[in-house]
């Protein structure tokens, strides 16, 4: 099995780097990719870049020129749900792209002919992370998350995607990469902690926070490669 680990940033892959053997950097199409070794995993690892576009582009990589059997993403989020918290770990049972408008030919809001509104994650990688967090004794948050090409620092935005999409969390890459790996029929995971409320003091507490949460979510995903090559 050759696992792929993705995220957006340069703080969310850091500490995931910090942990692998025998890494070698590639550069390709103007990004670089780690192969490496994890207990006798072979993984890549790579940052995308922010957004939707770049998180397609590297996703899509590491599926077909790298060949990786199973794709995981880790990052952070704004909540969306009032109920989490900065730190909350929340695994994404379906995600959708909030900022997909074609209403005026009647389609809903996220929606494409011939796509769909949500993609749904890879039950059984949902399952093991459940394993995962009861080992940890940490509480995971399965739901909804949206993505967008906005940093949302808005209340009136942030509430329309909550009724809109029931989403739990937002962020900018998660529905694309789901998208890829759907159409690529490639399991994925994708697991976000919390950075942010995602109102209107999000900027503030972004550049806080975004690195401790990028580290909780790291340590979580690890957990999973462990149970992953014990399979």
């Amino acid at each position: 099995m050759k696992i792929a680990i993705m995220g957006a940033m340069p703080e969310e892959v850091a500490p995931i780097l910090e942990r692998l053997d025998d890494v070698e950097e590639v550069n390709y199409a103007k990004n670089r990719y780690y192969k490496a070794k994890y207990k006798d995993i072979d993984v890549v690892v790579a940052y995308s870049k922010i957004g939707k576009v770049f998180s397609t582009l590297t996703a899509a990589t590491m599926l077909q020129m790298f060949a990786c059997d199973v794709l995981l993403f880790t990052g952070v989020a704004g909540a969306v749900n009032p109920e989490l918290k900065i730190g909350d770990l929340v695994v994404a049972n379906k995600l959708a792209q909030h900022d997909l408008d074609i209403t005026i030919f009647g389609h809903p809001h996220g929606y494409v002919p011939e796509g769909s509104v949500y993609i749904e994650a890879d039950k059984d990688l949902i399952a093991l992370s459940k394993i995962v967090a009861s080992e940890m004794g940490v509480n995971v948050k399965e739901g909804i998350i949206a993505t967008g090409d906005q940093f949302i620092a808005s209340e009136e935005r942030k509430n329309f995607i909550a009724e809109t999409f029931k989403a739990d969390a937002l962020e900018m890459e998660g529905a694309s990469v789901a998208v890829v790996c759907d159409a690529l029929g490639v399991p994925f995971f994708i697991l976000r902690s919390i950075s942010d409320s995602a109102d209107m003091d999000a900027g503030f507490n972004f550049e806080e926070f975004v690195e401790s949460s990028a580290k909780v979510s790291a340590e979580f995903l690890m957990k999973m490669v462990d149970r992953l090559a014990n399979a």
